[in-house]
């Protein structure tokens, strides 16, 4: 979870929500769920929001705002090749699966899910966390260098990491089994590997066979 002051009352209220909101579901979390994890009284929460999806915003933000600090640079920690950075992000939503004997969920993904007709401000931080972990593993892509082809698509294909880890993670889940995680990431790893790999050698073209016959000078 994201640092912040002890005593900011604001922030136990969001710290509260994200737990909440992650444990239970936006819809199945009350005001008054939020109040009793914060520990706080209803006025201290309305002093900083009008209403439960104000909390939704901010907490999204908080997300938002975060992914460096939260979810970047403790996976990335020690590690120098790019491309192994983009599998060791991926080998953290596995962490989190093996740790909660696969009842662990996307938070971002789960409520993009929960609310799929959301106001747009929401959308609009939905969209803007996707958006942000997308633009890290394209970094990566990027940094790779000429080890991708010249050809390859880096938005595109970060787009499709990301698409592999919200699977990945949701089959794990339902089935509550890692083996589906680990089957997905593998063939990623296993289309990467052929992306990076050294393009073949022409082959040398054949001598032509002198045909032997009279001369006919």
């Amino acid at each position: 979870m994201i640092n912040q002051v002890t005593g900011d009352t604001r922030w136990r209220i969001v710290e509260a929500a994200m737990h909440l909101f992650w444990e239970k579901g936006y819809g199945s979390t009350s005001v008054a769920d939020i109040l009793g994890r914060a520990a706080i009284n209803s006025g201290s929460l309305y002093h900083f929001f009008p209403g439960k999806q104000d909390v939704l915003l901010a907490v999204l933000e908080a997300y938002r705002t975060g992914i460096e600090q939260n979810l970047l640079e403790p996976n990335w920690r020690g590690v120098d090749d790019p491309i192994e950075k983009i599998f060791r992000l991926l080998g953290g939503y596995r962490d989190a699966l093996v740790q909660t004997e696969c009842t662990f969920a996307c938070p971002i993904g789960s409520l993009a899910l929960e609310l799929h007709e959301p106001d747009p401000p929401v959308r609009e931080l939905f969209a803007a966390n996707f958006a942000n972990w997308a633009k890290a593993v394209e970094r990566c892509l990027k940094d790779a260098g000429k080890r991708l082809p010249a050809s390859t698509d880096r938005r595109a294909l970060a787009e499709f990491v990301l698409t592999t880890m919200e699977g990945a993670v949701m089959l794990a889940s339902s089935h509550r089994d890692i083996a589906y995680f680990d089957r997905a990431v593998q063939q990623l790893r296993d289309y990467f590997n052929f992306q990076l790999r050294p393009a073949k050698t022409p082959a040398r073209s054949r001598p032509q066979r002198r045909h032997k016959g009279k001369s006919h000078a």
